[in-house]
């Protein structure tokens, strides 16, 4: 599994999936509980993403500057994250708006009929 992460399956499950993944999860819903555009969770994602290979390289003895397993990273956050967005951003469009938009499933909505 060196595709994944230089130190293992369990690590990067671990560090990057349970971790990693959780703090993104709950910054891309709290940067919708904000009412921000999803453009940032872009930027916060890079953000953690090198916090993340940070603290692999700092307790793990990863690769510190690895291109390849940055953006491994970088896709699994952005995953969470966005995520953790979608679906904040539909309960609030639903719930704020419920005249306008019905919940279609967890993570779209529609426009309600006239």
């Amino acid at each position: 599994m060196n595709w994944l992460s230089d130190d293992g399956l369990r690590v990067f499950l671990i560090l990057t999936v349970i971790l990693g993944g959780s703090a993104a999860f709950f910054a891309g819903s709290g940067l919708a509980r904000t009412w921000k555009t999803f453009w940032r969770v872009l930027v916060y994602m890079a953000l953690l993403a090198g916090a993340v290979r940070f603290f692999n390289y700092a307790l793990f003895d990863g690769t510190l500057l690895s291109l390849y397993y940055y953006l491994v990273t970088y896709a699994v956050l952005m995953a969470a994250a966005s995520f953790g967005f979608r679906l904040t951003r539909t309960t609030q469009m639903v719930t704020q708006y419920r005249w306008l938009y019905e919940r279609t499933s967890p993570l779209t909505w529609r426009a309600r009929d006239a």
